[in-house]
């Protein structure tokens, strides 16, 4: 079978023929943490507006654009990812983060625990519906144990979610 770069928009920016749509992407990793490091890094080669949100001004990740409270960055193009479930700020950060239109928001976590940010919300009166957007664990489930693979595990969940795919080799 023939293959021909105009049956294939992606073909074209594998070969550097087009370019790869970037505009309006931020990636907003919550906390400063190795993950957060590593998300930061790879979502600026995805693409995306790297943000770090880190409450404590003690805690930082070099390189990046560093915030420690809400602002312009949480809009409908924004995904937020907290990459630490054991800090007792989860419920007051999501708590904010949720009365945003933000495109999506997950917490690092494993699905064989309980998630600390649902009484963490509950607490602070945060309506159930409100607690559902919060998505966790994240990621593709490739067994990701270093925070290189969380990170390549969330940011390629992030990508399959934003365009209406499932991840994973079923296409």
């Amino acid at each position: 079978m023939t293959h021909t770069h105009d049956e294939d928009p992606a073909c074209e920016v594998a070969h550097h023929e087009a370019p790869g749509e970037l505009a309006g992407r931020t990636l907003v990793a919550v906390f400063a943490s190795p993950v957060a490091d590593c998300l930061l890094r790879f979502g600026a080669e995805l693409g995306f507006r790297p943000i770090l949100l880190e409450p404590d001004p003690e805690r930082r990740v070099e390189g990046f654009t560093v915030v420690t409270e809400l602002g312009d960055y949480l809009d409908a193009a924004a995904d937020v990812v907290l990459t630490d479930h054991h800090r007792e700020e989860i419920g007051p950060v999501l708590r904010d983060v949720l009365k945003f239109p933000v495109r999506w928001i997950g917490i690092m976590g494993s699905a064989r625990h309980v998630a600390p940010h649902v009484r963490a919300l509950a607490d602070l009166g945060v309506p159930p519906e409100e607690i559902a957007r919060v998505h966790r664990p994240i990621g593709l489930n490739i067994g990701s144990r270093t925070p290189p693979e969380i990170a390549v595990a969330t940011l390629a969940g992030l990508i399959a979610d934003r365009n209406g795919r499932p991840g994973g080799f079923l296409f």
